[in-house]
This record gives structure tokens, sequence and C-alpha cells, in this order.
């Protein structure tokens, strides 16, 4: 804990570093020399623990959670619900783009100190730095495709100040380069010592260079060129891609991912026999062991790979966390119907399950992660009888929200009060290597072997009460592979680290899926029909809709008419501020905007 405090005050003192960096920026060069800091190994460690900082916190759970996407049921007004039906346009300034620039700004200043250092202390602080810049550029690539490349300190009269934009892939080029300078820097996991967990490890890097290399590829086979412009009157163009990039960028997915999966370090965290089967729930907000029934705490969590770190006495949330969860994160229709049955088999085939008559039926015989993520925090695990979920409007739209809640939250006997929690943040974890390696080796091959599905997918299956797949299982069914790597995905990553948005993206279905209408509660058949004191149509804005349900055509609530929904290719990237462009004639607004 003690090496906690120091990086978290490391982070305090480095604050007047911050201004210095400022002045040094804003002052002409010949009144400030460069040997102001980063003259002992000691100014290092501290500025690289300060990028820390940098990276998405609670604070952002907006864009972490992916707010507003067609499997969440909550639509209301602003920031990425907007963004979900297509209603973006170009901001005067972007906090995005200003702090992804900024945090750059000093890794480069750090970056630029240590080509002239004298001695080899300081290769990890340097190595921690190169993630940090890759971090920051795959942010802004994500964000708005190609942006200007800065790889040094800036003065006045710098070229990059009115420099144009680089290319996606030419961006996406450097952050690899940078990745494997961070590779072969950093320790390895079981090299990192207990109260220094949290920080950069080679296994992170690893995977980080694995997410950027599996979405660059699928970006590239789905989606192609058609949101570059031209470069030379929208957007960044399309300098540096080339479809031959697609297949090796897949092998060395594969060599990664099979690397760390292979190396013992991390394991999925599965302890559904002490915490009646709702390990996909507490293993988000875990804390010491008072945080689960089960009493376990941090220590016992190995699947995080690369994490924000947070600690109840040195860093709590210190933003409404549960409340929010609780709030915006219901699930959808669309959401609920991907659960698979404990058969293996989709709701729409499976005999085991019940249909949607009684609230409680269609929970039966389901994926864990169903009652985990989609059960009442304060009685988690409970499946929800008729009568208990009354449709009653004001975000009621028939389910529940608890992933990433604190235990028992709002309760006499809460865990956590809103504002102080205080697990961490995951960003990769294992279950996703293991789903990475399967989509990766299906791009290459078009199929995947027993073998390699029971290594993977199956690994992630079996966490969540589901039998193994196999080639003869999905034959037999009449069942797509491809299809059931991105189900899983899909509910295994549930609201985190906007996985929706961006898979939705990579694969090129971004409008088909953000334009559909999306459902709450089936009403026609069920107990909610006709029955005023459990379903009150009056208190909804749009009147019901017949949509496919597991059990057929079926009336459902709508949340929100696809009439609303006008999500188009060119919102696949967001625009750049306006304030950005207006200074520098020679970066371009992406196209459509």
């Amino acid at each position: 804990m003690k090496n906690i405090l120091n990086i978290i005050l490391s982070f305090v003192m480095l604050s007047f570093v911050a201004c210095k960096d400022d002045f040094i920026d804003l002052t002409p060069p010949a009144s400030i020399t460069d040997d102001v800091y980063y003259t002992e190994a000691e100014h290092f460690l501290t500025g690289s623990n300060r990028f820390y900082t940098n990276l998405i916190g609670w604070t952002d759970q907006g864009v972490y959670s992916d707010h507003g996407s067609d499997l969440v049921g909550y639509t209301e007004a602003g920031g990425m619900q907007d963004y979900s039906r297509g209603d973006t346009q170009a901001p005067e300034s972007d906090v995005d783009y200003d702090d992804a620039y900024q945090a750059i700004r000093d890794m480069n200043l750090l970056l630029a100190r240590a080509q002239n250092y004298e001695g080899n202390e300081i290769g990890q602080y340097v190595a921690a730095t190169y993630f940090h810049r890759a971090y920051q550029y795959w942010f802004l690539v994500q964000k708005f495709g190609g942006v200007t490349l800065v790889l040094q300190p800036l003065d006045v009269g710098s070229e990059e100040l009115n420099a144009p934009r680089n290319s996606r892939y030419e961006v996406v080029a450097q952050i690899l380069n940078d990745l494997d300078a961070a590779i072969a820097g950093l320790p390895n996991e079981a090299d990192i010592a207990s109260g220094d967990k949290g920080k950069i490890s080679k296994e992170a890097a690893m995977a980080l260079k694995a997410e950027v290399l599996l979405h660059e590829a699928t970006w590239m086979k789905y989606v192609g060129t058609s949101t570059d412009g031209d470069g030379s009157s929208t957007g960044a163009g399309s300098k540096g891609f080339s479809e031959s990039n697609i297949t090796p960028y897949l092998q060395e997915v594969v060599t990664l991912t099979k690397s760390i999966m292979d190396g013992g370090t991390f394991e999925l965290w599965d302890y559904n026999n002490q915490l009646d089967n709702l390990s996909s729930n507490f293993l988000f907000n875990l804390e010491d062991g008072g945080s689960n029934p089960a009493g376990l705490d941090k220590a016992t969590n190995k699947e995080f790979i690369f994490y924000g770190k947070y600690d109840f006495i040195f860093r709590q949330a210190g933003t409404l966390v549960s409340h929010v969860y609780e709030g915006r994160l219901k699930p959808s229709r669309k959401m609920m119907d991907m659960f698979l049955c404990t058969d293996g088999l989709p709701i729409d085939q499976s005999q085991l399950f019940k249909g949607y008559a009684e609230t409680q039926d269609e929970y039966q015989e389901r994926d864990y992660r169903m009652r985990a993520y989609f059960t009442y925090h304060q009685t988690l695990g409970e499946i929800p009888q008729t009568g208990d979920v009354l449709l009653d409007g004001t975000n009621n739209f028939g389910y529940f929200n608890s992933k990433f809640m604190s235990w028992n939250w709002g309760a006499a006997n809460a865990y956590r009060a809103t504002k102080t929690e205080s697990y961490d943040m995951p960003f990769i974890r294992l279950a996703e290597v293991y789903l990475w390696y399967a989509e990766a080796l299906y791009e290459l091959n078009g199929s995947l072997t027993d073998a390699e599905m029971d290594e993977s997918i199956n690994l992630v299956k079996a966490r969540a009460g589901l039998p193994s797949i196999s080639n003869a299982f999905l034959a037999a069914n009449n069942l797509d592979l491809l299809t059931e790597i991105r189900r899983e995905r899909t509910i295994e990553l549930y609201a985190e680290s906007s996985t929706r948005f961006t898979d939705l993206r990579r694969w090129g279905i971004a409008e088909e899926e953000l334009g559909q209408t999306i459902y709450g509660a089936v009403i026609e058949g069920t107990a909610y029909e006709n029955n005023i004191d459990l379903y009150d149509p009056s208190k909804y804005g749009f009147p019901e809709e017949t949509t496919t349900t597991g059990v057929g055509q079926r009336r459902c609530v709508v949340v929100q008419p696809s009439s609303t929904r006008n999500f188009a290719r060119h919102h696949y990237l967001f625009p750049l501020p306006t304030s950005q462009t207006s200074l520098n004639s020679s970066l371009l607004q992406n196209p459509g905007y």
C-alpha cells in the first residue's frame, strides 16, 4: 500500500512540473534551458507515474460503458445517447482531443530527455511512457481516425503546429512501434511487486498491441477506406493503407494472445461455487473482503491485465458510479435475448426456454451472466417475480442493471456510498484475450478446431455455466461460429471499455444495428398485457411495436423507434473540434460534418 501512496503522491508532486512544462512550451526556448527537469532517475519514475492519471477513469464512465448503445434501454438526450442516434455535430472544443495531446506533450518531453540521460536505470520508466503514448494515440484513432503525429516536444515554431493529419494507417504504425518499445522494456506481471500492481506490464503492452492489430485488421476488412476522406478536401486520407496487412496483423494477434494465455500468470476469476454463480457480478465491484459475501479481495483477481487502479484510502472514484450504472445501463430487449440457454442454444432454438408469460420465465435455464448482470442489486441473483417490475415509465423498461454497482448499494447495509467506490477499472482482461484469439483465428481460417475452441471461447462459456461448443455441435444445430464468437464478446464485455460501439464499427455493421428500434419488455402474451397495475402504456412516449422475440413475433415496449435513429457510415468517426480546424487550415474535417 505504501507504493500505491507513493504513486498518488507523485501525481500531486508533479502538478507543479506540469505548470513548468506549460511555461517551457509557451516561452521562447532561448530563455529556458532543457535541463530544468528529468536530470535524475527519480524524475523519470515520477513522470511516468503521472501518466496513469491520463487513462480513462470512472469520471469517463459514459464513454467507457457504452451509454446509449443498442444494448441499453436508456436513451435520454446527451452524450453517447445522442451519438448512437447519429445526432453528432462538430463541437467547438473536445476535451478528449485536448487532453490526449496535453498528455502526449508531457510524454514526448520525458522521451526526449531520456535520449540524453546517462545511465540505464530508467529503461522501465521510458518503456511505460511509450505504452502511455501508444494508448493516447490509440484513443484518438478510435474516435477521430487519422490525427497529427507529434513525437517531439514542440516550441512556437514547430512545423507540427500547422501540419495536416496523418492517416489512421500512419498513426497505427507509430502506435505499434511504441508498443514494441514498451514490450521490450517492461517487466513481466509476475515480476511486479504486490504494492505496485496496476502498473503496466509486458503482458499489458502485448495485449494492447493485440487489440490494436485485431481492430485494424477487421476495420480494413469490413470498413476499408470508406471513412478516410480524400485527404485533400476532407478527412485524413488513406496513405499507408494496404489490405496486405490484414493477414500478418491477424497472425500476430494469435501469437500475442497465445503467449499471454500460455504464460500462466493470468486466470479467469471464477468463484461461482462461493458466490452462487455470480462471479460475473462481483468481479467488477471487488475491493476488500467486505465487498462480497465470500470475503474475496483484489489479491484474488488475476484476470485483469491492463486496468485503472483505485483504492478507498488513496483514490476513490469521486463520481456517481453505482448511481449512474443503476439508471443508465438497464438492458434492451436485444441484450436480454442474446443470452443462451444452459443447453448452449439460442432461445429461439432451445426447448429449455420458458418464454415471457411471467416475469421470471425468461431467466430460467439461462447463462449465469443474465442473473449476475440484470437482477436487482439489493437482491442480487434473486430472479424477479411477476409484480416485482412495474412498467410505470421513469426509465422502467422491464429490467435492472447491477454490473459495476457496489454490493447492496443504496441499502442500509451497503458496502460503499456512491462516489466512494474504489474497484479497479478493467481495460483488458483475460476473458477478452481468449475471445480475441478465437476471433483472429476465425478471421484467418474461417474456422477453429475443437482444441482451439477449448482453449479460448469454451473457457469463457464454462464460467457462465454453458456447455462447450464444437464443430459437431455447431453443425448439428446450424449455428455459425463467427456469430457465436461475437455473441460471447457482446455478453461477456457488456458495458466495458466502449466495446459495443467499437465492435459494431470495426465489423462494419453499426448503421444496421444502431438504426434499429430499441425495445424493452415483451407485452403481448405476458402478465403485463391489459394489466394497468403492472403496466401503464400512457407513461411511455411511443406505442408498442411488434418485433422478433424468442417465441416469435410479439408486441413490446418501445424505448426508442427506428425513425429517430439515423446513425450513418460517417458517424464511425467523430468530428474534429472546430477550434482546431480554425487554428490550422491544414487540419481537414472528417467527411460528413
